[in-house]
């Protein structure tokens, strides 16, 4: 996969941009940024497109920036030119695909069924737009394409908002999800770079799915761990015992032995590890790599390299 491409999917979200006027492509690029999300997808839908995109790529260079509603090669030209690092179109045109590929600039054409995939295969594609996404039978649809295409990955766009958009990042065969709800226009045209920045913020945490696994509990030998289990079982929770610990309920685990973290650990579920991962990696924290689980080459399970407040963290498939 491209570097590109992986970058987005570190990302998780593509902010689909209707600019009017190019000067508010610097500010509201900042404006992605400070948000957490620091990639644009500028669509070719109103004359503005070229000037933001060439603003951005030459001012914001915290920001992918990237062309939308890229439907021919004379606007692919136009996007590459102004520096545009990679191409999103509505619908599957071949010469635009190729013109890309020629010019190792990522492509992303519209695919909504299986033909228009199988076309993309054959141009070496591995990661395509789904769109419409909602309008196409959303996640449905998604999972069924993918029993006979698993190796693929989409970007989905269309109908996609806060309400929905954790249906779609919990899937492995998501790479980033686009949509226009964290740059709604109105607020462009009035400025309001902070209550954009204040949505993109949301959406981050919502394409995370950040949300509570469980507490680890350290004691200091089994006996200790026994009777601490004792008292949760008088409280009614349902004991199961493994080999290094014994959960008490879903909730809490308690540790047969001193265990990772000064006053024990959490775990902490998201949607995707992996790009869970790459996002705390922008706050200082690293994988614990001999502490890694996969399947099938997707992190299921990491700890982190740092404590937060005395307790050591790993994050867990949710």
């Amino acid at each position: 996969m491209h570097e590109i491409m992986k970058t987005i999917g570190n990302i998780g979200l593509v902010p689909v941009i209707k600019i009017e006027d190019a000067k508010k492509a610097v500010p509201l690029g900042k404006a992605l940024a400070k948000g957490g999300i620091p990639v644009a997808e500028v669509t070719f839908r109103t004359a503005a497109a070229e000037d933001s995109i060439r603003a951005m790529a030459a001012e914001c260079p915290e920001l992918l920036v990237g062309a939308g509603t890229v439907i021919n090669v004379e606007l692919a030209k136009k996007a590459i030119a102004a520096g545009a690092k990679f191409v999103v179109a509505p619908g599957f045109n071949p010469s635009v695909v190729d013109y890309c590929i020629e010019r190792g600039v990522p492509i992303l054409p519209g695919c909504n069924n299986p033909s228009l995939i199988e076309a993309g295969l054959e141009k070496g594609l591995e990661v395509f737009k789904f769109f419409p996404a909602e309008a196409s039978g959303g996640v449905a649809v998604i999972d069924a394409l993918i029993g006979p295409f698993g190796s693929i990955k989409f970007v989905p766009t269309g109908g996609i908002d806060a309400s929905n958009v954790g249906e779609y990042a919990k899937r492995d065969s998501i790479l980033a999800i686009g949509g226009s709800w964290m740059v709604k226009a109105d607020l462009v045209a009035a400025d309001k770079w902070d209550e954009i920045s204040e949505l993109c913020a949301k959406a981050v945490a919502a394409v995370h799915g950040f949300s509570f696994g469980h507490m680890g509990i350290n004691q200091k030998d089994e006996a200790e761990c026994r009777s601490t289990v004792d008292l949760f079982g008088k409280m009614g929770f349902e004991m199961k015992e493994g080999t290094k610990s014994i959960f008490a309920g879903p909730d809490f685990e308690v540790m047969k032995f001193p265990f990772r973290g000064t006053s024990g650990h959490l775990g902490i579920k998201t949607y995707n590890v992996d790009r869970a991962l790459a996002y705390l990696g922008r706050f200082g924290f690293q994988g614990v790599e001999e502490t890694a689980i996969r399947d099938k080459g997707k992190l299921k399970v990491i700890y982190l390299d740092k404590e937060i407040g005395g307790f050591a963290v790993h994050l867990m498939k949710a």
